[in-house]
């Protein structure tokens, strides 16, 4: 009888070593996926060590701290969030901008930190620590020669700069050229411009619509005292064209004229049937600072006459455009004057229209300056290559600014 009663407790000692094997197995496993899990969220976006991570894994958020105040260009149209890449329907989306220093812990979890120029050149108070691979970047559309970097406080401060200088990582300017092809060319520090001489001439039809023409110059202006002087200028300009029975009309708050219905699409159009020439004039004097000032006259079919500090070549060829500061007062009036009464040689002005066209960066999500930005973030080999603006203020101000 002691057999089967031995049997019956192997069998029971084999069952209680089963069941507690099973136990400890889903024990242990338990564990790992509660471990698992642990890192899982340790590796989350908000706790994670910034740029750790600087492949092209989308679903990992790009943190953007707004230092300085949101409410300031170009601050104010990143919106909120991921909103406004989402609205611009951007390649990459995944990109979040805050102006709360405290949403990630530490400052040192952004993957950007980005500073208003103009603010910024104020401030007392600044972040002094970075992760290795976060970005200080220095923001503004305004022009070092109105916001110069007069302190060497900056100096090996910024790692990115998103301005309209065309050095800069992320180009804020104001415009884009493509060649027939629709392919974006420039503007960029070296252009490989056609020569107008080989340019395809502008067609008859096109010469008819020029002829609808009547008047010398227009100029739309709003800020009436400028560090460039342009205002001062364009009283000698207004008096030796009088000479020449030329007119200048002067539209905005600077004149005492006004556009039709006051809408800047009704003055496109009599910028384009009315007017010969456009005073493209900037409002100081910096490196590549070229506004929408110049997209008034290409896109409505008027010959731009510049005055600025930018080497214009980089934004069009050359015999497009009369350049006032490379012409006294005298001259420049006589080549206006010789291409109104020759209708032929102010055609010649045109005949890029057959192989480039312009925009503004805005119009296109390859141009948009905040959907570069994000795709920047997103770069992998920009993430992680380590670079600082040593000697900002030489990079930034105009020579012999301050």
């Amino acid at each position: 009888m002691l057999f089967p009663i031995r049997k019956a407790c192997y069998f029971t000692v084999i069952v209680l070593m089963l069941v507690m094997s099973y136990q400890a197995f889903r024990t242990l496993n338990y564990t790992k996926r509660i471990s698992d899990e642990i890192k899982a969220i340790a590796k989350q976006p908000k706790l994670n060590e910034v740029n750790e991570d600087v492949g092209e894994d989308t679903s990992v958020l790009k943190y953007i701290l707004q230092w300085t105040s949101p409410n300031n260009v170009p601050l104010v149209y990143m919106g909120k969030g991921q909103e406004t890449f989402i609205e611009k329907q951007c390649p990459y989306t995944n990109c979040f901008v805050t102006p709360d220093r405290t949403l990630l812990g530490d400052i040192t979890n952004f993957d950007a930190i980005v500073f208003n120029g103009p603010e910024v050149l104020r401030l007392k108070s600044l972040p002094t620590s970075r992760s290795p691979h976060q970005k200080f970047v220095f923001a503004t559309i305004e022009s070092s020669d109105n916001y110069p970097a007069c302190s060497n406080r900056f100096d090996g401060y910024f790692n990115w700069t998103w301005t309209y200088n065309l050095q800069s990582e992320v180009q804020w300017g104001y415009v884009a050229i493509r060649d027939s092809n629709g392919v974006k060319v420039g503007p960029k520090r070296q252009m490989h411009w056609m020569k107008l001489e080989d340019m395809d001439p502008v067609s008859e039809e096109f010469k008819k619509e020029l002829k609808t023409k009547s008047k010398a110059a227009a100029w739309l202006v709003s800020n009436c005292h400028t560090r460039s002087k342009r205002e001062d200028f364009v009283k000698k300009l207004k008096a030796e064209m009088e000479k020449h029975g030329l007119v200048l009309d002067v539209y905005g708050k600077c004149g005492n004229l006004k556009c039709p219905n006051q809408d800047i699409k009704d003055c496109d159009k009599l910028l384009k049937d009315t007017y010969y020439y456009y005073l493209s004039f900037e409002n100081s004097f910096s490196e590549d600072y070229v506004t929408e000032k110049l997209l008034h006259p290409l896109t409505n079919d008027v010959v731009p006459i510049v005055y600025g500090a930018a080497n214009y070549t980089r934004f069009m060829p050359d015999g497009i455009y009369l350049n006032a500061r490379e012409l006294d007062v005298e001259t420049l009036v006589s080549k206006m004057k010789e291409g109104i009464e020759d209708p032929d040689k102010y055609a010649e002005y045109f005949r890029w229209k057959n192989h480039y066209r312009y925009h503004r960066l805005i119009k296109t999500l390859e141009t948009d300056p905040y959907c570069l930005f994000c795709a920047h973030l997103n770069n992998q080999e920009m993430v992680q290559t380590t670079k600082v603006y040593k000697d900002f203020r030489s990079w930034w101000d105009p020579p012999g600014r301050c």
